[in-house]
């Protein structure tokens, strides 16, 4: 049996406002990236570093993820539908994940010019004071922005952003290369600039496949860490009427996590208690992992290895014509009666009128006549006979 009951659609104002200052983030570094980038290209220009307007032409590539991340965050806000019942949350992933690309490419950029220009070094032009001053400032304002965009993007939990936060530290670590390099060429050793910008492209290179991988990790289905399992395991062992819980699995979606869950109970309780139990579960996850979005509870009544006999055994239809045959004619039933498929065997419970059931002779020949024909079936287990005193 399994049950759910989803509560996708409370989640939209929450993430509406996450939504929105996330975007917040996003238009401050698309501000300071637009400075950064023309002062850079300009400043690089002039001064005859090429490093420079590389990494003003990197800074414009910040400015694509930021565009990319507040499409993402806007469409990845929008409530689960009919053609998406578990929300849009993968479009935060689908960014990350060209994120990642995009800083592989520039890094695999900057290493191949590095590589070019470190073999024509007497071509190089003489690099004007002015480069060093803009790379200093650009390494101030790459910095500074990392440490507004990881703030944000912790308090959000939000991988993307996280992703466009680390894609600014790789900017700063690039700034202060560039900067390293500028300075060591105006002080005369002119293989440094074009040996930075190839350490700049090995460290984006670096972070981009990493990002990458990590997006690829969520859109394959990636389950989180142990220990958060070994958590929600605890939780769901520890609800009531739950005897063991024998498969649990879990995947992100973006910043959300769902879980599927296998929980044994009791084989012989009502289909509604079972129901309740599972409910139970349920809302312990939600409450005790604010991470958990949603959550499948499984119901069995033996572990799954166990279950694989009951597959062979008859169905309800079959199972009443041979009580119906085994009880014989005459015997009225009260109650519809209750099957239990336990260790590979059917367990069924009768229940009779009480008047009827005052005759005990009569009620002795039909309980030798069941445990007879129990006696000599493959599959049935037991047949118990109960007198119904109250309606």
């Amino acid at each position: 049996m399994s049950f759910e009951a989803s509560s996708l659609s409370s989640e939209a104002p929450l993430d509406a406002d996450r939504a929105r200052q996330a975007q917040r983030a996003t238009w401050v570094s698309i501000a300071i990236n637009v400075v950064l980038t023309v002062c850079q290209i300009a400043v690089g220009l002039f001064a005859h570093a090429q490093s420079l307007v590389a990494d003003g032409m990197h800074t414009l590539s910040d400015l694509l993820g930021d565009f990319m991340v507040m499409f993402a965050s806007r469409h990845g806000a929008n409530p689960a539908d009919e053609r998406h019942p578990y929300g849009h949350g993968r479009y935060e992933t689908a960014a990350s994940m060209v994120l990642g690309l995009i800083l592989a490419g520039v890094g695999a950029g900057f290493l191949l010019t590095a590589g070019g220009r470190l073999q024509s070094l007497d071509a190089l032009p003489e690099l004007h004071p002015a480069a060093l001053w803009m790379a200093l400032v650009t390494l101030a304002g790459k910095e500074g922005l990392f440490r507004y965009m990881l703030a944000v993007a912790q308090r959000l939990r939000s991988p993307m952003l996280v992703a466009n936060a680390w894609h600014a530290r790789a900017d700063a670590a690039s700034s202060l290369v560039v900067a390293v390099g500028i300075g060591g060429s105006l002080l005369g050793y002119r293989f440094l600039e074009p040996l930075a910008a190839a350490l700049v492209g090995f460290m984006i290179l670096r972070m981009g496949v990493m990002l990458a991988y990590e997006a690829l990790r969520e859109l394959i289905d990636t389950g989180v860490d142990a220990e958060e399992v070994a958590r929600i395991r605890e939780t769901v062992t520890g609800t009531c009427g739950v005897l063991d819980v024998h498969d649990l699995r879990t995947r992100r979606m973006a910043h959300r996590v769902l879980v599927d869950a296998h929980v044994r109970v009791d084989a012989r309780i009502s289909v509604s208690e079972g129901h309740r139990i599972a409910e139970l579960a349920r809302q312990r996850v939600r409450a005790g992992h604010p991470e958990v979005l949603d959550v499948l509870v499984h119901v069995d009544t033996e572990a799954d290895e166990s279950a694989v006999a009951d597959h062979r055994l008859p169905g309800r239809g079959a199972l009443l014509d041979e009580l119906e045959d085994i009880l014989g004619g005459g015997v009225p039933q009260a109650a519809p009666a209750v099957f239990h498929y336990v260790g590979g065997q059917v367990e069924a419970e009768v229940f009779l009128p009480f008047d009827w059931c005052a005759d005990l002779d009569r009620l002795a020949a039909l309980n030798a006549r069941i445990a007879d024909r129990v006696a000599g079936s493959p599959h049935w287990g037991r047949i118990a006979l109960m007198c119904r005193i109250a309606p």
